[in-house]
């Protein structure tokens, strides 16, 4: 039987394809409010989880998060202006920020009609619903604040960042429950490959510790219920593992053509090359038990790369340290690298900052650059007993000084939606 070959026309699409690399980064965490720190606590192995602070979680079977420490947004906004913003809409601009400024673009000097913005969320507004409805059955419909939808939807983080840089390239978000930050960057990563936008913000940010979101977690038992050792409730792939630890923040970076970014001098952290979003078609919450679509989607992504899976040295997990996801990441990462798997170093960044939901992707993804860019991988912390269905190098507690070449980091959500994204060291 005679192999297909391509056609004239996507051939010719694959070498037009653009190169692009990060060139600015930025994120607000519960181990971090910038990136210096961040980085620091992330090697260091520090747990960002605690017992829940901002409400009282007594009634909750969860009483564990991973809450941001002395955000304080009028940093970044005016004082009116933060009042008017959901907080996921806070950490967004406070992310944006700081990568605009590590990117040291001159906005004067770009098209700003090719420079798009992207950032993703889960939930979106969640803690002004909550508030709004509140004042809805205490108040009456005519207090209800008019500012209530603009703060509420999700498209609200991307449509602030670009009005506050006066970015009118793309400008969207998605909602793909925990793939969310990471499907933004990909699909971005895309609209600049095929040269229609110069450069892209792109990210997810995410506010969801409250009392609602965590009970409704907490009652389908997704949360750990550790709660008398809240800085060790999070531990994924140990044996030990009872549930995530719900985190808050945003994760942003901004993505560039490599011609522009060589022409300004621009920093380079890594070059993004592999890219793919796959879908179980299994089950709204369950993994499918034999990882065919999170496989899917990591061989795909390696294969978008142009690399072969022996080349991909590390990969930062999904990780989520509930007993179903860890148990068929690692079997999917088995599939997909064979004899390989063994060598490869796999971490979590929820062990110490939560699971950050439609955020996760993109703070772990700057977290996957930043192994690149200074070959260090930090650890899979609270990793003290094995689990014999995952049995691979976890990088357990300690961070390790390695050459990383070329990382993945995964991401997958409810619904059955994957997404999968590679970066290697950038070559000129």
């Amino acid at each position: 039987m005679s192999q297909r070959r391509p056609s004239t026309s996507s051939f010719l699409i694959e070498i037009m394809k653009k190169r692009v690399v990060i060139t600015g980064m930025g994120t607000v965490n519960a181990v971090g409010n910038n990136m210096e720190v961040f980085w620091k606590n992330l090697q260091a192995g520090v747990s960002g989880t605690d017992r829940v602070k901002s409400f009282d979680p007594s009634n909750l079977s969860s009483q564990v998060a991973a809450e941001l420490k002395d955000f304080d947004p009028t940093q970044y906004i005016e004082k009116k202006e933060a009042r008017r913003m959901d907080p996921f809409v806070q950490y967004a601009i406070a992310a944006a920020d700081m990568a605009m400024n590590d990117s040291r673009i001159d906005l004067n000097a770009v098209d700003k009609t090719r420079f798009g913005t992207a950032i993703g969320s889960g939930m979106g507004g969640l803690h002004t619903l909550e508030d709004q409805h509140q004042t809805l059955m205490e108040k009456g419909a005519g207090r209800v604040s008019p500012f209530f939808i603009p703060m509420e939807i999700i498209n609200m983080a991307a449509g602030h960042v670009s009005i506050r840089y006066s970015l009118q390239g793309a400008n969207f978000a998605l909602a793909t429950a925990c793939a969310s930050g990471a499907h933004a960057v990909g699909e971005s990563f895309r609209w600049i490959q095929r040269g229609e936008m110069d450069m892209m913000l792109a990210g997810g940010a995410e506010a969801t510790i409250t009392e609602l979101a965590m009970a409704g977690f907490a009652n389908m038992k997704a949360l750990s219920t550790r709660n008398d050792d809240p800085t060790r409730a999070s531990r994924p792939f140990d044996k030990d593992r009872d549930g995530f630890v719900i985190g808050e923040g945003s994760g942003i970076l901004i993505l560039e053509e490599l011609e522009h970014a060589l022409k300004r001098g621009a920093n380079i952290y890594a070059e993004l090359v592999g890219y793919s979003t796959t879908g179980d078609g299994y089950h709204i919450t369950s993994p499918d038990p034999e990882a065919k679509g999170v496989a899917r989607c990591m061989k795909n992504a390696v294969a978008d790369a142009g690399l072969a899976p022996e080349e991909i040295n590390y990969i930062n997990a999904h990780g989520t340290s509930t007993p179903f996801n860890d148990k068929f990441e690692t079997l999917a990462i088995k599939q997909v690298f064979g004899e390989h798997a063994s060598k490869l170093a796999i971490s979590s960044t929820k062990s110490m900052i939560g699971h950050c939901l439609g955020a996760a992707g993109a703070i772990e993804l700057i977290a996957t650059a930043l192994s690149v860019k200074n070959d260090i991988v930090h650890p899979t912390i609270n990793y003290t007993t094995p689990d014999p269905e995952c049995e691979l190098d976890y990088v357990p507690n300690k961070a390790r000084n390695m050459t990383v070449n070329a990382a993945m980091s995964n991401s997958f959500g409810f619904g059955g939606t994957n997404a999968s994204v590679v970066l290697k060291k950038y070559v000129g």
